[in-house]
């Protein structure tokens, strides 16, 4: 049954919208949630289904952009936090709830020693940038071309690279939003993904003033491609031989594997940022490495990085963060990553059978499209694959139309635990006749 209540001119989303215009720029509070004419506004949530204001229910395929991988009110998040709340929800004074967390995720983290809490992913990439520059004396960073990491400066430039002003592709020019320091870019790298000759040189031309590359395992932003055969290998060689960090941000890609992206690829990183799922579904980010390196941050042996936060380790979200982790065993994520397996592969068929040109893009609970049979490597290519297809821009309205809930930003989604195979199929049918209806062929 179809279902878009929300779009008649009587809703109750288009009359929460128009408040919020009045008092939210542009009615929001994220980017992430902008959808045209207006967004569908939500009641609730239960499982990995959503209801939204005006009664009507979707299969949720965002999870709250990734953070949800047990979905909407687990049962032993929300006693564990109903709980707390009783007992208050912050202090002035530690309480055991934060290291418990510490315990859970620094013995299931090969590559860890020690982790500090913050409040989201944007500010664990923040202190992991920083606690490089700490610990090696340097200041420039890298990062590659595309890639999201948050809103630091350092991290977000680039993030803004089009053809029009992204450069030659064997030195990436560093683009800045127009809120911006200038001076940002003269302390960015920007390398291009999966392009190790180029990136050799980028690095060696800089080692001596470089504290850090920044990675995401499995970037959103490009369309969750992976790494090429022997690229995060390659980078951990040679940041190691020149004495700079590799820095992981798996505030998303921590998702796909009980010990996360990167020793899912035998790589070790220094620093590991993480977020998202960790939260149990409240706010959270953290920062984690070698105690050699998170010592920067030790108060006892001089500070180099000072480190407040108001509801940093808050005990709200440290319970909630401990119920959710701890429930996630290897088991629970070999269930889960057999579901994303399953879904990839009935996507590809379905596609196939259509006779679209496509890629099927993820790993464990991760899937992304590409509509292309065009081989994407980086950044530029998932741009060009992106533009084939404007009529795309419609499609979350049609997903929704046919109950399902994607993103408002393409062919992008994540799994939670409670989902069945009949949820899967469910997106590949609605999937199918949305493709028909825009006419994408």
């Amino acid at each position: 049954m179809p279902t878009s209540a929300y779009l008649d001119d009587a809703s109750h989303s288009k009359q929460l919208y128009e408040r919020a215009l009045s008092v939210m720029p542009g009615g929001n509070s994220r980017h992430t949630v902008v959808m045209n004419p207006y967004p569908v506004y939500v009641v609730s949530g239960q499982g990995c289904r959503v209801t939204d204001v005006e009664g009507e229910e979707r299969i949720d395929f965002v999870n709250n952009y990734t953070s949800l991988i047990r979905g909407h009110a687990d049962p032993a998040a929300t006693e564990a936090v109903a709980a707390v709340i009783r007992r208050g929800t912050a202090f002035s004074l530690p309480t055991e709830t934060d290291i418990r967390l510490a315990e859970l995720l620094v013995d299931r983290i090969p590559c860890i020693d020690q982790i500090r809490f913050c409040n989201s992913g944007s500010e664990a990439v923040l202190l992991a940038l920083r606690a490089a520059r700490a610990a090696t004396g340097r200041a420039k960073i890298a990062k590659f071309e595309g890639c999201y990491h948050g809103i630091y400066d350092y991290a977000q430039a680039s993030d803004s690279s089009r053809p029009a002003n992204w450069g030659d592709l064997e030195r990436p020019a560093t683009t800045l939003e127009t809120s911006m320091s200038p001076r940002v870019g003269e302390d960015v790298i920007t390398m291009p993904y999966n392009r190790p000759d180029v990136c050799r040189a980028l690095i060696e031309e800089n080692a001596e003033d470089l504290a850090a590359v920044l990675i995401d395992p499995l970037p959103a932003a490009l369309g969750l491609l992976s790494p090429a055969e022997g690229f995060l290998g390659f980078l951990r060689e040679i940041t190691e031989r020149h004495g700079v960090l590799l820095v992981a941000d798996e505030v998303l890609s921590f998702r796909v594997d009980y010990t996360g992206a990167c020793h899912q690829h035998g790589v070790e990183p220094d620093l590991v940022a993480l977020g998202k799922i960790i939260g149990g579904g409240f706010p959270v980010g953290a920062v984690a490495g070698r105690t050699k390196v998170m010592e920067v941050f030790d108060h006892r042996i001089g500070e180099k990085v000072h480190h407040g936060g108001t509801y940093n380790g808050n005990p709200v979200t440290m319970v909630a963060g401990y119920e959710v982790m701890r429930q996630m065993t290897e088991d629970e994520y070999g269930r889960l990553n057999a579901n994303g397996d399953s879904l990839r592969e009935k996507l590809h068929m379905m596609l196939e059978a259509r006779g679209l040109p496509h890629q099927v893009n993820g790993r464990g609970s991760l899937f992304s499209i590409l509509l292309t049979d065009d081989p994407a490597a980086d950044f530029r290519d998932v741009s060009a694959s992106r533009g084939a297809n404007p009529q795309l821009v419609n499609l979350v309205h049609e997903m929704l139309a046919r109950g399902i809930l994607l993103g408002s930003r393409g062919l992008f989604g994540a799994l939670s635990t409670p989902m069945e195979q009949e949820d899967l199929d469910a997106f590949v049918v609605a999937l199918d006749e949305s493709l028909e209806a825009l006419g994408v062929s």
